[in-house]
């Protein structure tokens, strides 16, 4: 039975381009996103292409309702070897001295508590296959705390320590927990959109999310690092 990638938070962009890079290595595609128009269309789009794929609608800011989706999936592929985590959240970006408590909790299930119910729910079942691979996307701020772009960096870089913590734990057991920070827009996304003509535009290059795809498939075949850092003038 071919291996499956679970992509969360699955779009035009960076999941669309992870879904391809894995569907060439064999991989069949769970995607999993909130907006069912959006979803069904990827889904259209990447079986044309040849990509044996389905579609969930879920909201990632509903940690309870993981396990359920989780086992929707396994009923559909019979398994799930990878994860790529990467929804984008819908806050914007805010000075850390005008960070106030509702505005930072809105967004701690989707980019904190549903990773860590994710794992929870693939892990016996890597565990007992002694294989697995749980991929995190996370931005700039989580690496490097920037003046006037707070908000989402705190809870990216809560959850990025865990993931250290997480491979560490896991290595052994022949898993591996990864994160792919990027340092800039990405071509074709509805952040890099929304962002043209702005100052945060001008502050951050545009990426090809072909190119994160790659990055992806090298971080989980070699499994030699825990965070890559892209573009890499960004990595300390």
């Amino acid at each position: 039975m071919s291996k499956v990638i679970a992509i969360f938070g699955a779009g035009p962009g960076l999941g669309a381009s992870v879904a391809r890079r894995f569907a060439a290595e064999g991989f069949r595609v769970a995607l999993v996103a909130r907006r069912k128009d959006r979803l069904d269309a990827l889904v259209d789009q990447l079986g044309a292409e040849g990509v044996d794929t389905a579609g969930f609608t879920a909201d990632l800011s509903a940690p309870k309702e993981i396990p359920a989706l989780i086992e929707a999936v396994r009923e559909r592929f019979g398994r799930i070897d990878v994860v790529e985590y990467g929804p984008i959240p819908g806050g914007r970006f805010t000075p850390a001295a005008e960070l106030d408590p509702d505005t930072l909790a809105q967004d701690i299930p989707l980019l904190l508590l549903t990773p860590l119910a994710v794992v929870r729910a693939v892990l016996p079942e890597w565990k007992e296959r002694g294989d697995g691979a749980f991929l995190m996307t996370t931005g700039a701020s989580a690496v490097h705390p920037m003046p006037h772009a707070s908000g989402v960096g705190p809870l990216m870089a809560a959850a990025r320590n865990w993931l250290y913590s997480l491979n560490g734990e896991l290595t052994e057991s022949g898993i591996y927990a990864g994160t792919l920070s990027i340092a800039a827009f990405i071509e074709g996304s509805e952040a890099a959109e929304a962002a043209a003509g702005t100052e945060l535009a001008a502050a951050f290059p545009v990426v090809d999310p072909a190119d994160l795809a790659a990055l992806y498939w090298d971080m989980y075949t070699k499994r030699d690092r825990v965070e890559e850092v892209h573009p890499a003038l960004w990595a300390d």
